[in-house]
């Protein structure tokens, strides 16, 4: 029996194996099944070279669980190793000095997988002890018997084994011994080797047979050692990608279609990815692209490898290039990962365009479902915008689909306004904002629907690409004030009938009045009477708040409309007509006790123009205050007079809640009154 000490140069060595090396203890069946793949790769490559001339047999790798005595075994028929060869790769550990490892890799402990070849040590972050039985494939080397309990003491004896190979036997620690559990174990196999190229059994097959679920003593294969991404297209059918996902994401919805990478240069690059149907969830959707090295899984968090909108996408890619690591961080500043995410969103702009180019029925089709996906890829992705921007598709209130180019053509005609800017109209709710689409179909105007998730977005990076164009919400402002034209109509209300009117409405408004405002627009006769509206820019502000960001600070502002009351409206005129008869006489005394009042103060004023605030005699500035205190105390009687004419004359309430009514505003018990109210005026 021989004894010795791994060639590490510090004892501290297992310790920092066991806790940091990986993020995730159940790695070490990962690092132990690739390593029992990799000697029976190497065998079968021996062989194909005339090498190895004897029978290659089964080389399945078995995985067998003993509960009882808490231990896990992996046994490969590959290559094997001899006394010299575990001495070789297993007791010399190339560390030049432990100061240079401790200070290299303190804070990036997984980047040491693939540079020092640790990754059977993994075993010893479950294990408090590790035996390795190998028989070498090479001469008549006798099979040994690796033994270490997680110092950097061991021993190697002479062992039987019949066969080429290896096992390796882990003694879990009372710490670990959650994996002494067929289905934990099992688990971990389905997640990290399922698509591993060599047979992987554990266990074996049951059946259900007289009431009870019994063995049938064949192994129970847990993986799939020619997963699709690694065959040709050309040898594949729409059956087998769509089988395929439904393997990877049981219970969900068919793709939309896929695109199956298969690249050799410059890099190797093999996979499918998946279109799913996302809809305006899609943060649940991340996580679901799953990525290989060699068939070997290295991690589905993959945001920060990829860019961030193909997380929406599902599937595999498989590439040698991507080093077997489970540091995010590393894989993120790896040049070759960096290339890849360049090169799969090229793919993935290219098969969009194919299917534009050859189907477009058919993408119109699926537009709705892909929207999401490509409007956050050309917003987040400066190259993808400019790859796709040609066969993007607005869609507008009848259903029909445009590309940017085709729609432009469309509009510029008709929806330039009197400074050439070119205004894109758009709705959130058909129904909702109806009477105001249908307001500006009757001018000849076109109506975009954007109504998705990121399309508040989506709309002000877009206006940032286009010029001399912007976008508006249809129901923002009164149809002629959305694109305005040169023409100017006169109001049939003079500015003090206007004023007068204003408080009349304003009186009657729902709630916080300070939320509205009322303005009053020399609008066509067969107009809307009353309209109500909100600011374009402030909307979209709160919209986008809604799903953070910088414009977050406006989610929590109180929205604030203007109602538009139409001066030229014959039901606005009858309201001004019965105003003045019915309060002409109060207002009028009203305005003359005001009158003189503003007329002196107009004097005082006119007498100390021109002087600094300084210069002017407090005499003159007790004046003016007590005088503005006067003008309000009779503006203020004035008021009380036109909202009282406004509180009992119901048309004017009629006129508002009809448009409140047009907004979706008009709910409970300001909705049935407005019914009551109603059948007394029919």
């Amino acid at each position: 029996m021989e004894k010795g000490k791994i060639d590490v140069t510090t004892e501290n060595i297992f310790p920092i194996i066991k806790k940091f090396l990986y993020s995730d203890h159940e790695i070490f069946l990962r690092e132990l099944i690739s390593n029992a793949v990799d000697a029976t790769q190497k065998l079968k490559a021996m062989a194909s070279m005339g090498d190895y001339k004897e029978e290659l047999g089964d080389l399945t790798i078995r995985v067998s669980l003993d509960k009882k005595k808490k231990t896990l075994t992996v046994s490969d028929f590959g290559i094997g190793m001899s006394a010299e060869e575990i001495d070789k790769y297993i007791n010399q550990i190339a560390f030049s000095s432990a100061e240079d490892f401790l200070e290299k890799y303190k804070n990036q402990a997984n980047s040491i997988i693939g540079h020092f070849g640790l990754g059977f040590y993994s075993s010893f972050m479950v294990s408090k002890k590790v035996e390795i039985v190998s028989k070498s494939c090479k001469g008549e080397s006798p099979a040994v018997k690796w033994t270490c309990d997680g110092t950097p003491d061991y021993t190697l004896d002479e062992a039987k084994r019949d066969r080429r190979g290896t096992d390796v036997i882990l003694h879990f620690d009372k710490e670990s011994e959650e994996f002494a559990d067929e289905s934990r174990i099992e688990g971990i196999l389905k997640k990290h080797c399922r698509f591993l190229p060599v047979p992987i059994a554990f266990g074996k097959e049951t059946e259900w047979k007289d009431g009870k679920s019994v063995e049938t003593g064949e192994d129970k294969i847990i993986n799939d050692t020619n997963p699709l991404w690694t065959r040709k297209p050309v040898d594949l059918k729409d059956e087998d990608y769509q089988k395929f996902y439904h393997d990877l994401y049981p219970m969900v919805e068919d793709p939309l279609f896929n695109i199956h990478l298969n690249v050799d240069y410059p890099f190797n690059l093999t996979g499918i990815l998946y279109f799913p149907k996302i809809r305006n969830n899609f943060e649940i959707q991340k996580n679901k692209i799953q990525l290989y090295c060699n068939q070997v899984f290295v991690t589905d968090s993959v945001e920060g490898i990829v860019p961030e909108f193909l997380t929406l996408l599902h599937g595999v890619i498989d590439s040698p290039d991507i080093p077997l690591n489970v540091s995010r961080s590393y894989l993120q500043s790896d040049s070759n990962v960096k290339k890849i995410a360049s090169h799969i969103t090229k793919k993935v702009a290219d098969r969009l365009q194919e299917i534009f180019k050859n189907d477009r029925e058919q993408f119109e089709k699926k537009w709705d479902d892909l929207k999401v996906f490509i409007e956050y890829g050309m917003m987040t992705e400066e190259k993808f915008y400019d790859q796709i921007s040609k066969i993007a598709l607005y869609k507008n209130t009848e259903g029909k689909y445009f590309t940017f180019e085709e729609y432009e053509t469309l509009i510029k005609e008709n929806q330039k306004d009197k400074n050439g800017t070119l205004v894109y109209l758009y709705t959130t709710n058909k129904e909702e904002q109806f009477s105001f689409i249908e307001s500006a179909r009757a001018k000849g105007y076109d109506v975009l629907m954007m109504d998705g998730y990121l399309d508040t977005h989506f709309i002000n990076h877009v206006e940032s690409k286009l010029k001399n164009s912007h976008f508006v919400r249809v129901d923002s402002d009164v149809i002629d004030k959305l694109i305005m034209k040169e023409e100017k109509r006169e109001s049939k209300l003079s500015e003090q009938h206007q004023n007068e009117l204003s408080q009349v409405f304003k009186s009657q408004l729902p709630g916080d009045q300070s939320h509205f405002s009322v303005v009053f627009e020399s609008l066509d006769e067969s107009d809307s009477p009353v309209v109500i509206t909100q600011s374009e820019y402030m909307r979209r502000m709160k919209d986008m708040s809604q799903l953070g960001g910088p414009a977050s600070f406006y989610g929590n502002l109180p929205d604030h409309f203007t109602m538009v009351v139409n001066a030229n409206h014959p039901l606005v005129q009858k309201v001004n007509e019965d105003k003045e008869k019915k309060c002409r006489k109060d207002l009028d005394k009203y305005d003359e006790k005001i009158k003189p009042i503003e007329d002196n103060k107009k004097e005082i004023e006119e007498a100390n123009k021109g002087k600094k605030d300084e210069e002017i005699p407090q005499a003159d500035k007790d004046r003016i205050t007590d005088l503005d205190k006067k003008v309000k105390e009779f503006s203020d009687k004035k008021n009380e007079v036109l909202s009282g004419f406004g509180s009992k004359y119901k048309l004017v309430k009629q006129l508002i809640d009809i448009a409140l009514l047009s907004n979706n505003m008009l709910k409970g018990e300001d909705l049935n009154r407005f019914i009551k109210r109603s059948i007394e005026l029919l």
